[in-house]
């Protein structure tokens, strides 16, 4: 009986240890190396209102950056934060300013548009007399 248990467990552990396809190549396992790294962008367009910007450094195993963006309510967010694989993200927030809030509230401000009427930039002939 002893026997037959052992022999058992041991076909079932060699059917196992067996992959499940045995035609697929193996797949390959690339070691990468923590790469270091910088960028930064900003943009400001005093025409739309938009004001937003981001910065990030790392080293290979840890990440500081700060991003910050102009608020409808006239503040300005700035989140300073710091990531990694102990401690994961950590952000420190902050607001810069005073929320403002108009005092009157009505439709958004809209144009009409202009009717067109084109105007030939040449007078054409008729081509038959």
């Amino acid at each position: 009986m002893l026997l037959k248990v052992t022999l058992l467990a041991t076909l079932v552990t060699v059917i196992l240890a067996f992959p499940s396809d045995l035609y697929s190549r193996p797949h390959p396992v690339y070691k990468d190396e923590p790469i270091p790294y910088s960028y930064a962008y900003a943009v400001n367009d005093q025409y739309t209102g938009t004001d937003f910007g981001h910065s990030e450094d790392s080293d290979g195993r840890a990440v500081k950056g700060s991003y910050n963006v102009q608020l409808p309510d006239g503040r300005k967010q700035t989140v300073n934060y710091m990531a990694d694989h102990y401690n994961g993200y950590q952000a420190d927030v902050r607001y810069h300013g005073e929320a403002q809030f108009p005092r009157q509230y009505g439709p958004a401000v809209t144009y009409k548009p202009q009717p067109y009427h084109p105007q030939p930039s040449y007078r054409p002939r008729p081509s038959y007399q």
